[in-house]
């Protein structure tokens, strides 16, 4: 196994992969946590449609994907939260609305312009080869950024998760840190679709969270079970994608089904223990 690892980051587009992967992963797993709980989990799925428009937009001009697709999708997960917040419009609608006219408009700019090339295909599906050196620098500093700010806010979404209208009633701007949490999933999801793809990159914000809460019981133990989860399955899933030759994205994802399934029967068992002891 140590030879295996040592043979993986011998390759600099391994190595690449690790640190921007679990960067992402953590990232992802940590606001995920708070998304789910506020019945948000599919603003990833979105946001990844319109982070595919504004990529295939970047393609067909010419421009570096990172620096169009990361302001765009900000302001889709700003405006998204605005149509919610609409008693019209309600969230999964405001979602499926925003991002299926993302995804036609990718679409559109791609038929028009440079076809189904390699480039769009990694953008849909994920590549590990897609990181440039530049992307990974860009990647590594704002994920450091989502992190601290995450850490620093850590108190004020923990209110605005479990209780909103109590966090409005005693102060708390839970507009702003609403707004905070959509901003820095945004990030996170154009970070990662570059690996995971648009398709599946909303896994690593839904699958680790709701593996976690099988067994922790409280928002910190959550919080940091889910960090973990994120960034092993993320290893073991690139481990398999190197040595078995599969999908990047799709690996890491059949190895975050594998880590729910443990963790729904460790659950399971432990709530039969506590009801026998109950007896």
């Amino acid at each position: 196994m140590i030879d295996t690892l040592i043979e993986m980051l011998s390759y600099p587009f391994m190595v690449r992969a690790f640190i921007v992967g679990a960067l992402v992963a953590l990232c992802s797993a940590l606001l995920g946590v708070s998304l789910v709980l506020k019945r948000y989990s599919m603003i990833g799925d979105g946001l990844s449609h319109v982070g595919f428009g504004a990529l295939a937009v970047a393609t067909a001009l010419n421009a570096a994907p990172l620096a169009v697709a990361i302001p765009v999708v900000i302001l889709a997960a700003v405006l998204l939260l605005r149509i919610s917040g609409n008693s019209q419009i309600k969230g999964d609608a405001a979602i499926a609305l925003i991002s299926t006219s993302s995804l036609a408009v990718g679409v559109m700019v791609i038929s028009l312009s440079t076809g189904m090339n390699t480039d769009v295909y990694n953008y849909m599906f994920g590549s590990i080869l897609a990181m440039s050196r530049e992307d990974v620098v860009l990647s590594v500093v704002l994920s450091v950024i989502v992190l601290v700010l995450f850490v620093f806010f850590y108190q004020k979404i923990f209110a605005i998760t479990f209780d909103e209208t109590f966090a409005r009633a005693t102060g708390v701007k839970a507009g702003l840190y609403n707004t905070l949490i959509a901003v820095l999933t945004a990030v996170t999801i154009v970070l990662g679709m570059r690996m995971m793809g648009a398709l599946l990159i909303s896994s690593l914000i839904i699958f680790p969270a709701l593996t976690s809460m099988r067994v922790c019981r409280t928002f910190r133990g959550v919080v940091i079970s889910a960090a973990a989860v994120s960034v092993v399955c993320f290893v073991a899933g690139i481990t398999v994608s190197y040595l078995c030759a599969t999908p990047a994205g799709a690996s890491v994802v059949m190895a975050n089904i594998a880590a729910l399934v443990i963790y729904a029967v460790i659950g399971a068992v432990r709530n039969l223990g506590s009801g026998s002891r109950r007896k």
